[in-house]
């Protein structure tokens, strides 16, 4: 089966396909990445020392690991490594839905799309190419966290679980459309936003893995329309989140939340990748 997947070049993307594409084997896979997420100089301050933070380590990524970790393997691949392993192409695509940015995409030949993170909103053009249709992995749980930072959100919120929701994609509205899935985990109060993050991916990509598998399995059957039958449908209900404000962040803060921190996430990455050469 032809996929085409689309990510963000940030740090959790990263991680997630650094476990999703190897779960893929014998698919002929396509990758396109989008730049960013919403407008940076609008953010407040401690966004941006987060997106500094995540770019930091994935120039560590990018650069020889001996002089920045001795004795450590190299356990991430940087995305152009990564679509080189897997023999796809990577390359950044932000105007995907017209002109040129469209014709690329369309030059993919996609049978499905999987949407991880991708910066920009598709829209119909776009939709409607893959016979299988396109689905998003939500880092937030449906219908209830909509929008960016849904960690984020119900973490402020107290929340004691969090989670992910891949769900169909069917026409330009934000985080809507027939849910296949979720995944949950639970919140440990010690750990970062990043962390947390970050850990929903496991579980999250096993899902990717498993649908496609099942959409396999069934061939010619569309499975967009099977979806309007078995999946839950998401109502109206919800919250659709915009990036938090100064005051949300010192909130966040406040209640011994902190957004990010290089041990843990260093931890978290060996866990998983220890094994990588």
């Amino acid at each position: 089966m032809r996929i085409t997947i689309l990510a963000n070049r940030d740090l959790p993307s990263n991680f997630a396909l650094n476990m999703l594409l190897g779960m893929l084997d014998g698919h002929e896979l396509t990758l396109f990445l989008s730049d960013k997420v919403g407008k940076s100089n609008q953010k407040p301050a401690l966004l941006k020392q987060l997106e500094s933070f995540e770019l930091s380590l994935l120039l560590r990524i990018l650069d020889p690991l001996d002089s920045l970790f001795p004795g450590r393997n190299h356990l991430l691949l940087s995305f152009e490594d990564l679509a080189l392993q897997h023999g796809c192409a990577g390359e950044t695509l932000n105007t995907i839905n017209s002109g040129s940015g469209l014709q690329r995409f369309e030059s993919s030949q996609p049978d499905l799309v999987v949407s991880l993170r991708y910066g920009v909103i598709l829209k119909d053009p776009v939709i409607s190419i893959p016979r299988f249709g396109v689905i998003n992995l939500h880092s937030g749980i449906l219908p209830d966290y909509k929008g960016v930072m849904a960690t984020f959100r119900a973490m402020l919120n107290e929340e004691k679980l969090i989670g992910t929701t891949l769900h169909y994609i069917n026409d330009a509205s934000i985080d809507q459309g027939p849910v296949i899935g979720t995944t949950q985990l639970s919140v440990d109060t010690k750990k970062s936003y990043l962390w947390h993050v970050l850990q929903l991916y496991p579980k999250g990509v096993s899902l990717i893995a498993s649908t496609i598998d099942s959409i396999e399995r069934k061939g010619k059957v569309d499975a967009r329309v099977e979806a309007r039958v078995d999946a839950r449908v998401q109502t109206a209900e919800g919250h659709y989140y915009t990036f938090p404000t100064e005051d949300e962040l010192q909130s966040f803060e406040s209640l011994g939340h902190k957004l990010f921190d290089g041990d843990e996430i260093m931890e978290l990455v060996d866990e998983y990748f220890e094994n990588a050469s």
